[in-house]
């Protein structure tokens, strides 16, 4: 080494080539910048190594220290830049003599800094400093000592608030572990107090995080300033622009639409299915008949079938635009905000329980979340608005400081309810670790990025992913866009513990209603208690009656002369009594007054008390309460995001700020928190990322949502891997139609209704289902879309079904999930209300006690959401439909249907075909039903004629033969199956 510093003065000449006496910040900080910090930064540490701040200059890489002040034999930077080995060939601008001069004579002269900052400190701080202690901390001690609870008035979050200290004194005493406060009370085995481990959810601080803690204290505390790993305007380094060229990461352009023959296309999107169709010698199937088309329409847009006079009167219209209508019609129907919010409910995770545990507590609020999907949906709100709602509805407008809560406000709120839909079971148990509360963060991102962005990116929480350009880091950053709610540290458990400030909870609801329905509640309740007080009226009257009757015959035991007197000083009001007359009320008053156990020994009374006070129990049942809003909201500063080390929780890394991925960015755009209304809380992130999101150029967004709704139209997307557009999801059969429809969505005002439209006017979608052996051949899985799928009922459009046809479906719209009856047997069923049945949308949907109709046709449990559903054809659908006592008895109300509006067999038939497959029978099927009704009545009959004369009348042959008919009907693939 000797001999290369002698060979370098040689060859140099001088020193009069580098600057007298150089400085960090004025000579060697500009070197780095210029030759080094591209390979060697924050973002980019090749060899461990950052080049780009003194701290990580002294702190070095891999290989061995970097920088050894006023020692150049030990400085293994500068052996590497003297001898040209750094930067390597080819991979940068070499440096100069006069700046390898530069850097010798500065190390030479103790590494000097203009501002004074002795390089010790550097090197203290290179070994540990606060953001090796910070992450500590934060796992073992800020749940008694940190933002929301300081005992002892000690906060740990800062070496500022440890030299602060509390009530005790200062927590640490620099230079000195052994005299700190922090390190005595822990050897003593005071802190954490042992009988609070389990209720605070955290552990005893290990030997090698005491050994850090202690090394930290003894060099006095080092802190460097580090700055968050963010995106910024140089580029990053991680993800090349070679990565940004995939096609879903680009922006969507509108392509021009192929040219298609006169009458061929109906609109665009016939025009380019045409365009592959043809390149593949194909073209389309015929056009469906008008019974098949508005069954198609009605299970597609509300998941019901439509009834017998709406299929006659379309069947029958002779209006150029009848099925236009027909489309416009249904879109406006409330059931289709029912039918399509399930599709998003199934995307967000929605459940009515927590999970994760066998107790699956319930999440009492969480209606209100489906509600607003439903109206969203129903009012054609546009999908920009609908994401910044669910995304950052608690930064849209200031609740906290709002004088008059608005409807609004509680849509806003209601709607972040998006991000609470993951299973937690923090709030199950007294424990709940950081373990715990890093799995519902890390379900709810993989809900959002599968449902939103269409990217897998839940196996970057541990390593950068192996396929896509996500590397670790904008995980975490993402993550730390959610911390202000979403912070480990600082947990809101879904359980309820009222607290006294603003009505806010400290849990996940909020009490925030609007003046309307406070005053709704207050109303309904006046009712009530106008009952209850009537009610009571009734015992006060008895007690008055046998009161006056206690008086009268006490008075009799009175001498005469005194009885008048006596009995007006216990009828006049006590505050009227003169000086005698409350003499005698007080001499008299225990003899004369008819206490409670007196009362109690009347029989009239004792009957008259506990019908009131079952009466006054129900009634007051029957008070409601402002419901509370289960929402996401920032709670002021959150705590540090720091990488964690193969996803272990307890190795944090570095530091990083919030930010989104950068593959879908240009790289070279910082992410920069949204500015919120004056006094507002939050931080800006969530909305932010909400903005962005909805952006024109944003490249996934509405290619995302177009393509989920044309693969529940067409029955796979255009991207049949709907929650993977990255390197491993398929690539789309028609990317330029996907790319139209991604722009025509952005530009039609993010209008899902206009997107139904498009893709129910087109020729594609009105195409037959039938399937030719050529088919078959040229086009197996139906990519190029010349047929329409044959698709199965979804569970809860069989259950809808069913109830619909036989007349018993109740019309009512949101509110309390319907109760279920959980048997012995584990069979989970509906509860009626007032003998009828609401859809299955409203039905509680508690994730360890689903539905057994529902279950049995592939509803899915959210563990911890459902991109696509799975449909089975199994026995287990055949023998609920044939065995289940429900299904039994629908069938039977709907026969009670039929025979109300005809006793006429053929009409009875025909009725049956229009309600449950939405035609009329052929003459086959109506010959072939005919005969098997009137076999089936013989039966019932000869049955009924083998009972005694007495239990004749109970059986009605004609109804039974229609029951077992209309069963028949409803098990039969023509219903399941919408052609």
């Amino acid at each position: 080494m000797r001999q290369i510093i002698l060979l370098s003065l040689i060859f140099t000449g001088s020193t009069a080539l580098a600057a007298e006496k150089p400085t960090y910040e004025k000579d060697i900080a500009p070197i780095f910048q210029k030759k080094c910090v591209s390979c060697h930064n924050a973002a980019n540490q090749k060899g461990e190594l950052d080049l780009s701040t003194p701290f990580g200059l002294f702190k070095g890489g891999e290989s061995q220290t970097t920088l050894v002040s006023g020692d150049l034999d030990s400085s293994y930077l500068y052996e590497l830049v003297h001898i040209k080995l750094m930067p390597p060939e080819g991979e940068g601008e070499p440096l100069t003599d006069e700046e390898v001069h530069t850097i010798e004579s500065w190390i030479t002269n103790s590494t000097p800094f203009a501002d004074g900052t002795d390089p010790d400190s550097f090197v203290a701080a290179s070994e540990v400093n606060q953001h090796d202690i910070q992450p500590i901390m934060l796992l073992r001690c800020t749940v008694c000592h940190g933002n929301r609870r300081q005992e002892g008035g000690l906060d740990l979050r800062t070496k500022a608030a440890m030299l602060k200290g509390g009530k005790s004194g200062p927590a640490i005493v620099l230079g000195k572990p052994e005299e700190s406060l922090i390190i005595k009370r822990m050897a003593a085995e005071e802190m954490p107090p042992r009988d609070k481990l389990l209720p605070s959810g955290v552990k005893v601080m290990p030997g090698n995080e005491v050994e850090m803690l202690k090394r930290w204290i003894e060099l006095g505390g080092p802190e460097v300033v580090i700055a968050p790993d963010i995106a910024t305007v140089s580029g990053d380094p991680l993800v090349t622009e070679e990565d940004r060229q995939h096609w879903s990461f680009q922006k969507p352009v509108r392509s021009l639409v192929p040219h298609a023959e006169s009458g061929q296309a109906y609109n665009a999107i016939d025009a380019f299915v045409l365009q592959q169709q043809k390149a593949a010698g194909l073209t389309m199937s015929a056009e469906a008949s008008r019974a098949v088309l508005i069954r198609r329409v009605y299970f597609d847009l509300t998941g019901l079938p439509p009834n017998a006079e709406e299929v006659e009167a379309f069947v029958n219209d002779t209006d150029p635009a009848a099925y236009e209508n027909l489309v416009e019609r249904v879109l406006a129907m409330p059931a289709y905000g029912e039918r399509w919010a399930r599709y998003w409910l199934d995307a967000a995770g929605y459940a009515d329980s927590e999970g994760k545990r066998s107790a699956d507590p319930v999440r009492n609020s969480a209606w209100r979340y489906r509600d607003y999907v439903i109206r969203a949906f129903s009012k054609d709100l546009p999908y920009s608005e609908f994401l910044r709602q669910q995304i950052a509805g608690d930064e849209l407008l200031d609740y906290s400081n709002a004088e008059v809560i608005t409807q609004e406000h509680v849509d806003n709120l209601v709607a972040t309810g998006f991000l609470r839909m993951a299973p937690d079971g923090t709030g199950s148990d007294v424990v709940n670790s950081v373990a715990e509360r890093m799995e519902v963060v890390a379900d709810e991102i993989d809900i959002f990025s599968s449902t939103v962005l269409g990217l897998t990116m839940k196996c970057a929480r541990c390593h950068s992913h192996k396929y896509d350009p996500i590397p670790q880091r904008d995980y975490y950053r993402l993550m730390a866009v959610f911390q202000g709610a979403y912070d480990v540290h600082d947990w809101l458990k879904p359980t309820a513990v009222p607290s006294q400030s603003n009505g806010v909870m400290k849990n996940r609801t909020l009490s925030v209603s609007t003046p309307d329905m406070i005053a709704k509640v207050d109303a309904h309740n006046q009712v009530v208690q106008k009952d209850i007080d009537a009610e009571y009226q009734r015992l006060e009257a008895l007690e008055a009656e046998l009161q006056e009757a206690h008086l009268a015959k006490g008075l009799e035991t009175l001498p005469e002369a005194i009885q008048g007197d006596v009995k007006t000083a216990f009828e006049i009001d006590g505050n009227e009594h003169d000086e005698i007359q409350r003499y005698l009320f007080e001499k008299f008053e225990t003899l004369l007054t008819l206490d409670e156990a007196e009362l109690g020994k009347d029989k009239a009374y004792q009957e008259l008390k506990k019908e009131v006070d079952e009466k006054v129990k129900a009634l007051n049942n029957q008070k409601q309460t402002v419901p509370t809003i289960r929402a996401l909201w920032d709670r002021g500063e959150p705590s540090p995001t720091y990488i964690y080390v193969r996803g272990d929780y307890t190795q944090s890394g570095r530091l990083v700020g919030p930010g989104v991925p950068s593959v879908l960015t240009d790289g070279k755009t910082p992410f920069v928190p949204a500015e919120l209304e004056e006094q507002a809380v939050g931080t800006g992130r969530r909305l932010a990322l909400a903005n962005w999101l909805v952006s024109a150029d944003h490249p996934l967004t509405s290619r995302v949502m177009v393509n989920r709704i044309w693969s529940h139209h067409f029955g796979r997307g255009i991207v049949s891997s709907i929650d993977n557009f990255g390197k491993l999801g398929t690539l789309p059969s028609h990317p330029e139609l996907l790319d139209w429809l991604a722009v025509e969505f952005v530009e039609s005002g993010w209008s899902v209704k206009h997107m139904h439209r498009l893709m129910l006017m087109s020729r594609t979608y009105r195409q037959v289902s039938d399937l030719s052996e050529e088919l078959l051949v040229a086009d197996p899985e139906n990519v190029l879309l010349t047929r329409m799928p044959l698709r199965r009922l979804s569970a809860e459009e069989v259950r809808d079904s069913v109830i619909s046809v036989a007349g018993m479906l109740e019309q009512s719209r949101f509110g309390e999930p319907d109760a279920v009856n959980v048997r012995s047997d584990g069979l989970v069923t509906a509860i009626a209300r007032d003998g009828a049945y609401r859809r299955s949308v409203y039905l509680r949907q508690r994730r360890k006690e689903m539905p057994s109709w529902l279950e049995t046709f592939d509803l899915p449990q959210m563990n911890p959401a459902c991109q696509t559903r799975s449909t089975s054809n199994v026995a287990q659908q055949a023998l609920y439909l044939l065995n289940s006592e429900m299904v039994r008895e629908l069938s039977a109300e709907f026969a009670i249907r039929i025979q109300a509006e005809t006793r006429d067999v053929p009409a009875q038939i025909e009725k049956m075909y229009l309600a449950v497959l939405s035609r009329k029978p052929d003459a086959t099927e109506l010959e072939l039903s005919s005969e098997a009704l009137q076999q089936l009545q013989q039966q019932w009959q000869v049955y009924r004629d083998s009972l005694p004369e007495a239990e004749r009348e109970t059986v009605d042959a004609e109804l039974k033969a229609l029951t077992i008919f209309g069963h028949t009907l409803l098990n039969s693939a023509g219903f399941l199956y919408v052609d």
